[in-house]
């Protein structure tokens, strides 16, 4: 484009010279010379006023020239000034963020397993780094500052049975039972012989055979019942244990016995914890153990932190409210930062330009602009070459 204007510049001098030398053979040539003489000074002009923006015309230091170089600080400060008062304010921004359901958008996002596994292996790759860069110092200053005060204010009595009552809501602590009763049909099978010979260590003066027919009769009805109990959800058994499960349930939360039994305990385990000094030995526990299992194909970590948040997207994607919580909390948030923090904002803008070197700015900016403004020097030359022949006609007009 510059090279365009720079020729039809070329040409308008060149039909000048022509109109000049031809004129007075051929007086018409008065018009295109008007044409001419008009296009060439419009050309002149807006070369002129193209470069003062970049440069010096002809490397000739004249004032009020290379205007972009000379005045890059102020050009900076006026751009962060800008930014700031028509970009960063807390209405433009929130605005723009209070149309958006930011929640929602993130829930839809979090419910792919994909999604949730990046973000799962981030926190994964970060663990290593983390545990490395904790010693026992660490977690004894963790545990004296955070976990043992709480701790020595815990009722473990009433804590152990609200959670008791918790997992006995909707019969959740049966499948204890059946576990439990599994395996006390399983240690029964395997071991009558050890029975058998408990019961005659205990029975002197009976026949071996009668010993060993009691125990089978015994282990044998033992086992049908565990049967029966297994089979028949409503077995009184099961009532039994339920009930007996609501009285300890019961007895924890509110006896002073269990409450004060509890206190005891947990004091001891917090003096063990504090005169064995554990810290060391659980840091390293944990650090073995959380290494060997991301070092591992099938990483129990990165698998729960990629289902705990599956399950986060699930949930927010299925409450309303909490979006619409969420994404109230993150507009307060939004206009908070840009109150506090709009102006740095402007500030980092305005460093930036100012560090740029002024010659770079200028032909960046000249690369980016450039072919616009080559097409003024375009127009001028046209609307210059336009404007002398309508002088030149009035002039005519008037002397005629």
């Amino acid at each position: 484009m510059r090279t365009t204007a720079t020729c039809l510049l070329a040409a308008m001098i060149g039909l000048l010279l022509i109109c000049v030398a031809w004129q007075a053979a051929h007086p018409w040539l008065a018009w295109p010379r008007a044409f001419a003489e008009a296009g060439t000074v419009g050309a002149i002009a807006d070369w002129y006023a193209v470069v003062a923006l970049f440069r010096h015309p002809c490397g000739i230091p004249i004032p009020h020239t290379a205007i972009i170089p000379k005045n890059q600080q102020r050009i900076a400060e006026s751009l962060g000034s800008f930014v700031e008062q028509n970009f960063l304010t807390p209405e433009v921004i929130l605005g723009r963020l209070s149309g958006f359901n930011a929640a929602q958008a993130l829930a839809g996002w979090l419910t792919v397993r994909e999604n949730s596994a990046v973000i799962a292996d981030v926190m994964a790759g970060s663990l290593p780094r983390l545990l490395e860069d904790i010693d026992e110092k660490d977690v004894e200053h963790l545990f004296e500052r955070l976990v043992i005060p709480r701790l020595r204010t815990l009722d473990v009595s009433r804590t152990a049975g609200q959670l008791l009552k918790i997992l006995t809501e909707g019969k959740r602590h049966q499948p204890l039972l059946d576990r439990g009763l599994s395996a006390a049909q399983a240690w029964l099978s395997s071991n009558v012989d050890l029975i058998k010979a408990k019961f005659s260590e205990a029975s002197k003066y009976t026949p071996a055979p009668l010993d060993a027919y009691i125990v089978n009769k015994f282990v044998e009805g033992i086992v049908a019942l565990i049967h029966e109990v297994v089979a028949n959800p409503e077995h009184e058994l099961r009532r039994q244990f339920d009930a007996a499960v609501r009285d300890l349930s019961g007895n924890l939360q509110r006896s002073p016995v269990y409450r004060r039994f509890g206190r005891l305990l947990l004091r001891d385990c917090i003096r063990h914890l504090e005169n064995g000094r554990y810290y060391g030995v659980l840091l390293d526990h944990l650090r073995a153990h959380v290494l060997a299992d991301l070092g591992g194909k099938d990483s129990v970590v990165r698998d729960m932190l990629a289902g705990t948040f599956v399950s986060i997207g699930h949930g927010l994607a299925n409450e309303p409210s909490i979006q619409h919580k969420l994404n109230a909390w993150w507009l307060d948030i939004a206009g908070l930062l840009v109150r506090r923090h709009r102006h740095q904002l402007s500030a980092l803008i305005t460093d930036v330009v100012k560090g740029w070197d002024e010659k770079e700015v200028s032909r960046k900016l000249e690369a980016e602009i450039g072919r616009d403004l080559q097409f003024i020097r375009i127009n001028g030359t046209f609307v210059g070459g336009t404007v002398g022949v309508l002088i030149h006609a009035c002039v005519s007009l008037v002397w005629r």
